[in-house]
Formats: C-alpha cells, structure tokens, sequence
C-alpha cells in the first residue's frame, strides 16, 4: 500500500508542531525549556506528548508493539483524525454501514466529507459485496463497527476480511464492544493488513468512559501519520495516570466482563417475558437492542421514573427499539420492576 496516493497532499507536505517534551524525553536536574509554572508537581508539567510509559502498558496489555498504537481523547479523535488525514473536503468520501455508531457521520460532516452508507441485512449482517460496490474512486474509508452499535452484534469476521482484502483504501474496524464478544479481536492479524485500523477503548470493559481514553492500532506508517497531525498535549496527565493505575487491576476487569455478559443473558430473558416486548436482539455487546411495542412511550414512560435507557426507533432498521445497557443487578432488577408498572 502507498500511503502517500492516500492522504492530502497538505498532511504530506505538513510540518507538526514541535513541543518541548518531544525535543527531549527522559529524566533532568532542571526544566527550564516549556515556559511551566516551577511549583505544583507533577501537574505544572505537560504530559508526554507520546504517553510513552502509558503505550508501554498498553503494549504488554495487547500482545504488540508501541509503534503500531496511537492513544487518543476518546475513539472520537482517532476517527475525526483519520478523516482529516485522508479525505480532502468536499471531494472525498467515506462508506460506512447503516445503522451504526453516530460518530462516524458527525465527524465526516464537520470536515465536510460525504458519507455513503451501506445497509446492513434484516438480521444486522454484512454484505462485503454490496459494501465494496458503493466505495468508489473518492472513497478514502470505511468504517466497520463491531459489535456494531446500536445493534450489538459482531459482524462476520469473512466479510470484514473480504472488505479489508479487496478495499484499495483504509478499513477502520471499530471494536469498542469486542471485550463482550464470543469472537476474538482481529488485532492478532493486524500486521498482515497495512490498511487496517482497529479501534478499541477503555471506556467499556474497562469502566473508564470518564477519562476519555481510545486505542488505535495501525501500522507504524499509519500511527506516524496520527501522532503528526494530533494536538501536541492531547491526552493530559491526570488521564494518563489514572489508566496507568487501573491497568494493572486486569483481574477486577474480567470480573466485571463476566458479569456484565451474566447480566445481559439476564436481562434478555426477563425482557423477553414483558407482553409488550416483541424482540430481544442477539447481543455480543454490554446493550441489548429491544423491539417493542410503543418503545417511544415506554421511553417517556421510564424517563419519568429516573430510568434512562436509549431512544432509537428513528435510526434504519430499529422502529419501535430501546438501545438497554446492562447495568449492576440492582439497576437491571430496577429497570424490570419499573417496566412490570405498565402490565
């Protein structure tokens, strides 16, 4: 793959900011070099602009190497990134598939890039050849979700691979879900895939949505391109920090997997007793997607007693749904209890 036929040509020719921290790493007797504040260590300090001790965690964590992991604020920034690197505003455009995660559309339309979007089959499946069929000559990306929000589904790892083999663009493969999932990540095969991305987080799993911290691996030459066009401090110390610190908890985080998948066979079959419940959705995710009969008044119904779920008979393929997070056993059984008020 030549990246350079792929990105704009003013991402190529860019030269990045140069910040202090990455003129010199390591340990001084002084820093006289950033313009800080001398007192209130550590926070009168920038953070690595690298997060080198964060990626080294991060490294051991998932089996590879820094130099394929890029750390963003959220998954949200490595996406908006992406799109800025490879598409040039108002001429390229990205294909994604339809329901999926909001974010990719937002991101593409602030940068002003068309979004051609493929729909998935009745049963949430993908259709690789109806996909590589709507990517044309502008097309720079394609984003897979998987499990896919707001269905909660894994697509099939076949049809995510004929897209990766047969696209001449970059595939990002958004895995946020995957800790939930039967299925294993598709990170193992990222080293035979130069043009895969594969995005994961540690706001799921890992119970750190508060800290915005997202994951994505590419190749060197991709990560390279990321690290180029980022802000200089993008994630702050506090943020790296506090993942540093909970990283090394990975027990507690298999316990909190393992319940949360015991929750959600749980709460999908409590729901499927429910008269006005037509469909449970398949889940290989921390949500269950319900179909059901006046879901936008039971929506208002649950808002009013303080139980927040999520509204999508507006999205394609969802009429009548609640996008339902597994919650603790206590707001599972809160949430039931609550929906038994309408028998």
């Amino acid at each position: 793959m030549d990246l350079d036929k792929l990105l704009r040509k003013n991402i190529i020719d860019l030269k990045p900011y140069s910040s202090a921290r990455d003129e010199y790493s390591g340990e001084a007797m002084v820093f006289l070099d950033a313009n800080e504040n001398p007192w209130n260590q550590p926070y009168n300090r920038y953070p690595d602009p690298l997060q080198r001790k964060l990626k080294e965690k991060v490294a051991g964590l998932k089996n590879i190497s820094p130099e394929h992991i890029f750390l963003g604020n959220g998954s949200d920034e490595p996406i908006d990134l992406l799109i800025r690197a490879f598409c040039e505003p108002g001429e390229d455009n990205i294909v994604s598939i339809d329901p999926t995660y909001g974010m990719y559309q937002v991101a593409a339309g602030i940068n002003n890039v068309e979004v051609i979007k493929v729909p998935l089959t009745e049963s949430f499946g993908l259709d690789a050849g109806k996909l590589l069929a709507a990517a044309g000559e502008k097309t720079k990306l394609v984003f897979l979700c998987s499990p896919n929000n707001p269905s909660g589904n894994v697509l099939q790892q076949e049809a995510i691979l004929e897209v990766v083999n047969n696209f001449k663009g970059i595939v990002v493969l958004d895995e946020a879900y995957i800790d939930f999932a039967p299925e294993k990540s598709l990170l193992t095969k990222l080293g035979q895939y130069p043009n895969l991305v594969i995005l994961q987080t540690f706001s799921k799993a890992w119970g750190m949505a508060g800290i915005r911290l997202g994951m994505a691996f590419a190749s060197p030459e991709i990560i390279s391109v990321l690290n180029k066009i980022k802000y200089p401090y993008n994630l702050n110390i506090l943020t790296q920090q506090k993942a540093l610190e909970l990283i090394e908890n990975r027990s507690q985080t298999e316990d909190w997997v393992k319940q949360i998948i015991n929750e959600r066979e749980k709460m999908g079959q409590m729901l499927s007793e429910l008269p006005f419940v037509i469909k449970g959705y398949p889940s290989d995710a921390n949500f269950i997607l319900v179909k059901m009969h006046d879901a936008r008044g039971i929506y208002e119904f649950l808002k009013e007693k303080g139980v927040i779920v999520r509204d999508r008979s507006k999205v394609f393929l969802c009429d009548d749904s609640l996008r339902i997070t597994v919650g603790s056993p206590e707001e599972n059984n809160l949430l039931i209890n609550t929906l038994k008020e309408l028998i």
